[in-house]
């Protein structure tokens, strides 16, 4: 229990509060910062202000001591909005880089090469804070802040080489004074269209609905195996490493599996596999059994973001330039998403005093969203043809 603003409040609470309020800031701001970017042609320089944002943000947590609660809220807050307004504009990218046959490939790769970067750096910090004892630190608290410290650089470092290899966006013309209004424009105009396009508008239906469920598992599985199953904290870091480690093999089989097959096709035998994970986490009662929790996490989570990012770049028109403004939707949708599915989880374990009546609901989200997804159209797979 902590004291926040006159009030005492669990830590988790205000961590869970913090995350929700920096999901609905983004999911708000995106749309209207995505219309300005696609009409003045600043894509770029947008990514590279939420990223520069979201690492300095994290990096500011060095100064964290765990009584400054401002400075750590400010911290979390300022680092997530950095870090999903930044997606906005990096997912943007991929209709423009990648042709339609090479989308599902091009984003299992970004995805697989994320989770590396994730699982790498973590372990590289793990054996600092292990052994910073034999490396001379005295203060516990220190090796963790610094940990901070190189997650930062490591987010602005390696995303230089993307500014510098990514193209320029397009300009429609000269906007300086008006680009609040423009990008008002922009986004009314994108909107008008999804509303238009039926397939388009069912598919982010579908993608709401399932996401309530796998972004809810991305942030609480740790909770449950705390509270559920028991789990020690290095069992569970070891099971973070295992997700992270095995969503890269995951979204690689689902690019291939969506090749073989389709895009659709693939989403809904990875949703059967989320229905599934749900049903074992119930049944769960040994700590052991979370490792293999992480394990199906980690092997659906990373094919059913990389595919449903791919499968959304190819509805978009061809030929559309305000691909941020398509792309803020699917953001806007995924955010709200998140809100609603942690708020869900939470309030079902407060009403019936259990997370496991939580975890039949997140199936529920799962197989609502696979029904959903029959009424969207299936585009033929050119590589499915050969």
């Amino acid at each position: 229990m902590v004291e926040f603003l006159g009030f005492t409040v669990s830590n988790s609470v205000l961590y869970s509060y913090a995350f929700s309020f920096s999901f609905l800031v983004t999911a708000f701001l995106s749309p209207v910062l995505s219309g300005i970017a696609d009409y003045s042609g600043q894509k770029k320089s947008y990514m590279r202000f939420f990223v520069t944002l979201g690492s300095l943000a994290c990096m500011s947590l060095f100064f964290f001591n765990g009584k400054n609660l401002i400075v750590g809220l400010a911290g979390i807050i300022l680092g997530n909005i950095g870090f999903n307004g930044s997606l906005v504009f990096y997912n943007a990218y991929l209709p423009e880089i990648a042709s339609e046959d090479r989308r599902d490939r091009v984003s299992a790769k970004g995805f697989s090469l994320g989770y590396f970067g994730g699982f790498l750096l973590l372990v590289l910090n793990l054996l600092f804070i292990m052994n910073a004892e034999k490396l001379g630190f005295i203060d516990k608290i220190l090796p963790t802040q610094i940990c901070f410290l190189s997650v930062g650089l490591w987010w602005i470092g390696f995303s230089q080489y993307s500014f510098y290899h990514l193209p320029s966006g397009y300009q429609k013309e000269k906007v300086r004074k008006n680009n609040i209004t423009k990008g008002f424009q922009e986004l009314l105009k994108v909107f008008a269209e999804v509303r238009q396009m039926k397939n388009l508008r069912v598919f982010l239906y579908a993608f709401f609905i399932y996401s309530m469920g796998v972004q809810t598992v991305l942030y609480m599985a740790s909770l449950f195996g705390a509270k559920e199953l028991h789990v020690t904290t290095q069992n569970l870091i070891i099971s973070i490493l295992l997700i992270q480690l095995i969503a890269m093999v995951g979204a690689q089989i689902a690019a291939w599996l969506s090749e073989k097959t389709s895009n659709l096709k693939a989403i809904s035998v990875l949703l059967a596999g989320w229905v599934s994970m749900c049903i074992t986490a119930y049944f769960t009662y040994k700590a052991s059994g979370f490792f293999l929790l992480a394990a199906m996490v980690g092997l659906v989570m990373g094919g059913i973001q990389s595919l449903s990012r791919s499968t959304y770049s190819k509805m978009i028109p061809e030929g559309t330039h305000d691909t941020s403004s398509f792309f803020s939707f699917y953001e806007f949708t995924e955010k709200i998403a998140i809100v609603l599915g942690i708020a869900s989880y939470g309030f079902i374990e407060q009403v019936s005093g259990s997370m496991r009546n939580s975890v039949i609901m997140l199936g529920m989200f799962f197989i609502c969203g696979f029904l959903v997804l029959f009424f969207v159209k299936e585009k033929k797979n050119p590589l499915s043809q050969k």
